[in-house]
This record gives structure tokens, C-alpha cells and sequence, in this order.
């Protein structure tokens, strides 16, 4: 049954890895200036957590660039990377401990022409299966890191989807953290819902 119930601060008041773990099956929402509305079910997250995990960026201290990061649970966290690319994280914890969920892939459900040809009329199955693209597709940049994702007038939000039992999902690395020491490098703070369960995933979302 698909609700338009928007996730209110509590969800990302809670210990990261929880809620990297919870995310999953949530509605990520963008919407557009014009009125439209693109979504998509999140499917794959990344937890980071403090300034002791060196695969996170508030290993550096807090920054110009991280500082979103320190503030508020509910709140968006986006930077640049590699000079090219846009990433969403989603802020969680108490003010001032620096923690957030890296939004990594979603399955579209909503705009999916729009999302298509904002990334140049890629198949479906490669939309979202990013964190870059998911910015790509739904349009989230620089104008968007701080945007506190619990008000009532937000552009950008989560809503309550069907969620993921946990017989469907997976844990392991988080990706791209090669010259990361361990055990930051290997330790599974990756959620992924499994390939086999997404189409019965979609089947439900679209469940009147």
C-alpha cells in the first residue's frame, strides 16, 4: 500500500547504523520547481560514523565542506567529489556528532522520463544505481546540502515505503575506501536490499 507519510526527525534522531539499516525500502522524494515530483525507493545505504572512522570526512575535523554533517539529524548532507560529481547523505544522530547515511542507489518509481533524460536516456536499471546518478537524475547539488529534510514545505524528503524484511538484505564494505586503514576499511557498514528481491519490492510499491 503506498502512503505519502513523510519520516519525521525521529527516524534519523536514532544511532546511524540503524539507520542506514532502516532507510532501506524508504521513499526518497525530489520535488520539482515546475510542480513534479520524482522518487524512488532506496535500496543500497552507507553508514558513517564520527570523527574516529577514517572513512568518513569528519576525520579531518570540521570544514567548510563537512559541515552539514555536524548539524542537525534530518538534514541533507551534499559535497563534491573527484571534481565531477554530487552525492546525497542524510544527517543523523545529535547536533554537533558528525554522522550520516550516504544515500548510494534507489529504484525509480516516480518521473522516471524526467530522471531518463537528465541522464542522457540511460536504460532504466541505470538511473539511480549510484549515488552520482541519483543526484544526476533528480537534480540535487550544492543548493540542497543543509536542507533540513523534516519541514513541512522541504523540496527534498523521505517518505514511508513498504520497508525490507530482513531475509532480503545484505551487508559488507563500504565502497571506494581503498586506501582507508582497517578496520574502516572492511568494516560492513553497507546495506543493500538483494538484487532477487527488488522486482517484488517494485510489485508493492505500486500496490494500490
Amino acid at each position: 500500500m503506498v502512503t505519502r507519510r513523510r519520516l519525521p526527525r525521529a527516524f534519523f534522531e536514532r544511532p546511524t547504523l540503524q539507520v542506514a539499516r532502516q532507510v532501506l525500502g524508504q521513499r526518497l522524494v525530489r520535488l520539482e520547481p515546475e510542480g513534479g515530483r520524482l522518487a524512488g525507493l532506496i535500496v543500497e545505504a552507507e553508514a558513517y560514523v564520527g570523527s574516529e572512522d577514517l572513512g568518513c570526512h569528519a576525520r579531518a575535523g570540521r570544514t567548510a565542506r563537512n559541515a552539514s554533517m555536524w548539524g542537525p539529524p534530518g538534514h541533507a548532507y551534499v559535497y563534491f567529489t573527484y571534481g565531477m560529481h554530487w552525492m546525497l547523505n542524510l544527517v543523523t544522530e545529535r547536533e554537533g556528532f558528525p554522522a550520516a547515511v550516504l544515500v548510494r542507489a534507489l529504484l525509480p518509481t516516480e518521473g522516471v522520463e524526467v530522471m531518463r533524460r537528465r541522464r542522457r536516456g540511460r536504460p532504466e536499471r541505470e538511473l539511480t544505481d549510484g549515488p552520482a546518478k541519483i543526484c544526476q537524475a533528480l537534480a540535487i547539488d550544492r543548493e540542497l546540502d543543509g536542507h533540513d529534510l523534516c519541514n513541512p514545505d522541504s523540496r527534498l524528503f523521505l517518505e514511508a515505503g513498504p520497508g525490507v524484511p530482513e531475509q532480503a538484505v545484505t551487508t559488507g564494505p563500504r565502497v571506494g575506501l581503498n586506501s582507508v586503514a582497517e578496520p574502516w576499511k572492511s568494516i560492513p557498514w553497507r546495506f543493500q536490499v538483494r538484487p532477487e528481491y527488488i522486482p517484488s519490492l517494485a510489485e508493492e510499491e505500486q500496490t494500490p
